[in-house]
């Protein structure tokens, strides 16, 4: 369990809100509006209505207990930097902040942030790599060229073992599980016959991702 200062309470800070509470973290909510923080109160551990530009009111806060600061502002940018630059000066273990496009990325970067989150975009390449193939079903990515794709069999791999279609040495990439009615299979091994209605999570660069699987 991790003490968690959230900032910024708008749609995507309630999400994280509502996440942190399901994951058993404790939550100082912040927002300088009275009705977020009561849309907020039922998964928050404490709530706070202040200014977090306000360095005095960010110190009263014991800034340095906490193990992790999540600036989520979302619509008025320079509260978002000052926020960020206040919290780092104040002893911030960790500061996660939200952009909304690469510059406010840089900034942020730039005045004290450790960590930035950029949901607009991150959703958007999602979204367009989930739903331009019919055979993905999910997508977690890495790093700037590495990605874990959830996929369906293809049909010309139906009945065959993984040692049988061999996309290691084709393409250099790892089958790391096997999905059966939503059982996830670990113990992946080249004797592992693929069938109808199952799915792999494979990892690779996306490139190799992109050929093998004619995404």
């Amino acid at each position: 369990m991790k003490s968690i200062l959230l900032i910024g309470l708008g749609r995507f800070g309630k999400h994280i809100a509502m996440q942190l509470n399901q994951l058993g973290h404790e939550v100082m909510a912040v927002d300088h509006n009275e009705e977020r923080i009561n849309s907020v109160l039922p998964y928050a551990t404490n709530a706070q209505i202040g200014d977090s530009t306000n360095a005095e009111f960010l110190k009263s806060l014991g800034i340095r207990n906490f193990d992790v600061c999540i600036v989520a502002i979302g619509n008025d940018f320079q509260s978002s930097l000052e926020t960020t630059s206040l919290l780092k000066e104040l002893g911030a273990k960790m500061v996660v902040s939200r952009a909304e496009r690469d510059v406010q990325a840089k900034f942020l970067l730039r005045n004290g942030a450790d960590e930035v989150v950029y949901p607009e975009k991150q959703v958007a390449k999602w979204a367009a790599i989930r739903y331009s193939a019919d055979h993905i079903l999910d997508y977690i990515e890495l790093d700037d060229s590495h990605s874990i794709f959830e996929v369906s069999v293809p049909k010309a791999w139906l009945g065959k073992s993984v040692g049988q279609i061999d996309i290691r040495k084709k393409y250099n990439i790892n089958i790391m599980a096997i999905k059966n009615n939503g059982k996830m299979d670990v113990t992946v091994t080249p004797d592992t016959v693929l069938t109808e209605g199952k799915t792999m999570l494979v990892l690779g660069e996306y490139k190799a991702v992109q050929k093998c699987f004619k995404i």
